[in-house]
């Protein structure tokens, strides 16, 4: 059986993931070939004989010089394209930014950011950081990094000029609401480590988790979570609170850590890919979980939430552990492998597996239904802003498997006023026994931004 090393996994930019690392490259299995197999190969190099044709006339013959690299890495991305929606090649600096965005940690200034009128603007500064040591503050606007100028930069482009090695300097222009004159601050890069997991006491009987993300942090930082939420007097807490609404996955075995943290026993996933032997199936394990005791937990998704947050909540909904509130999720069921190319060869990202929830569900181009359906009110001047995509609009997507057709994508707007949230309030409502839901469990049935 072919195992794959879960190392870590990455976010796919405007999608979802949940991604294995191979250590280099897929072991093959020795098979007699036979003479099938032999006229495919043929055919294959004939066809490989034809992209070499091509690839010599363009070389030769285009209006203008091309970049031979550059041809052949659009020839392999044109070829991953064509596979599914999350295939595909990244060049040695894309994967490098892939591995700092998993870690959780990089070199950084320490502070959460966005673009507004063409300037990077200060969302908040993150505490203990060289941002907020040095007095960075909410909606500062930064005008210069550097002696260059923000403006015409893209957001991306900012925050790669405001990351970098730990102990180097970055010089920062801004300006202040109120000051006469911009300011000129100095900051020295330390490791900035990403804060995964938000929590907070809704009163005093109601503990929320907001995962935001499953990188290499995840799993430890709700555990923290949790033991910070319990403090001394555990037993004052009714119920529990993970949203994981618009979470666009990441690693898979960090999926498999948070959904043992409530879960005592029984299957968490299972993996299925082309070969019936590489089938892999992932338990909770009894020495790790539940460490909410058996209090009612309440998941919030919506249709934002995909891939890593899709197998947590497919777990605790199939093993009766929570009930899953909000909106229908994204739809992606399969797993990505990392595969590194070697030095400076960047990495192949390939689809390898669908996955299945405890039951043996696909929810593939379908997604996670909700137990209980909440459907927030958008403002209409916002509306255009939430376009409700899905796994099944994507194009090339893999097949929807099993029972049930494909679904179309769901709302995934979260109200950026806490008292505007109704499934936030829908939740809080049902723990504290105001809004009692046949979907609930009862208590006790507990089956298995861009930081710099």
């Amino acid at each position: 059986m072919r195992r794959f090393s879960l190392i870590f996994l990455g976010a796919l930019a405007g999608a979802a993931g949940a991604f294995v690392l191979s250590p280099g490259h897929l072991p093959q299995q020795a098979r007699a070939e036979t003479p099938s197999a032999s006229q495919a190969a043929t055919d294959t190099y004939r066809q490989l004989e034809l992209f070499g044709l091509i690839f010599d006339q363009v070389r030769e013959h285009y209006v203008d010089t091309p970049d031979s690299h550059k041809l052949v890495e659009s020839a392999v991305s044109g070829m991953l394209s064509g596979l599914d929606p999350h295939s595909s090649y990244m060049d040695a600096k894309e994967f490098s930014e892939m591995q700092v965005e998993n870690s959780g940690e990089f070199g950084g200034l320490g502070m959460e950011v966005t673009m507004e009128d063409g300037l990077v603007k200060v969302v908040s500064p993150i505490d203990d950081t060289p941002a907020a040591k040095a007095g960075i503050l909410a909606n500062d606007l930064i005008l210069e990094l550097d002696g260059t100028e923000v403006k015409g930069l893209t957001l991306q482009q900012a925050v790669e000029k405001m990351r970098g090695p730990i102990n180097t300097q970055v010089h920062l222009k801004i300006q202040r609401k109120g000051a006469d004159k911009p300011l000129d601050v100095t900051l020295t890069r330390e490791t900035i480590r990403v804060r995964t997991v938000k929590s907070h006491k809704e009163g005093d009987d109601v503990g929320y988790m907001r995962l935001s993300q499953f990188n290499a942090q995840a799993g430890s930082e709700l555990k923290k979570a949790i033991s910070e939420l319990q403090g001394s007097e555990p037993d004052k807490i009714k119920g529990y609170i993970l949203d994981l609404r618009n979470n666009p996955g990441g690693l898979l075995d960090q999926a498999v850590e948070v959904s043992n943290a409530f879960l005592d026993r029984g299957e968490i996933v299972s993996l299925r890919g082309r070969d019936p032997d590489d089938a892999q199936r992932f338990d909770a394990k009894p020495g790790q979980g539940d460490l909410i005791k058996g209090k009612p937990l309440i998941v919030l998704v919506n249709g934002g939430s995909a891939s890593a947050s899709e197998i947590v909540a497919g777990a605790l909904q199939d093993q009766k552990r929570a009930t899953i509130l909000g909106t229908r999720s994204f739809g992606k069921g399969s797993v990505q492998t990392i595969i590194p190319l070697g030095s400076g060869n960047g990495a192949l990202r390939l689809t390898t597996a669908r996955y299945y929830t405890p039951s043996g569900k696909s929810i593939q181009a379908k997604g996670i239904s909700p137990d209980i359906e909440v459907v927030q009110d958008v403002p209409a001047d916002v509306q255009a802003q939430f376009d409700m995509t899905s796994e099944s609009k994507l194009r090339g997507h893999l097949a929807a498997q099993g029972q049930g057709n494909e679904q179309s994508g769901s709302q995934a707007y979260v109200p950026p006023d806490p008292k505007d949230d109704k499934a936030l309030h829908a939740a809080i409502d049902i723990l504290r026994g105001v809004n009692v839901s046949t979907a609930h469990p009862a208590d006790g049935d507990t089956k298995p931004t861009k930081p710099n």
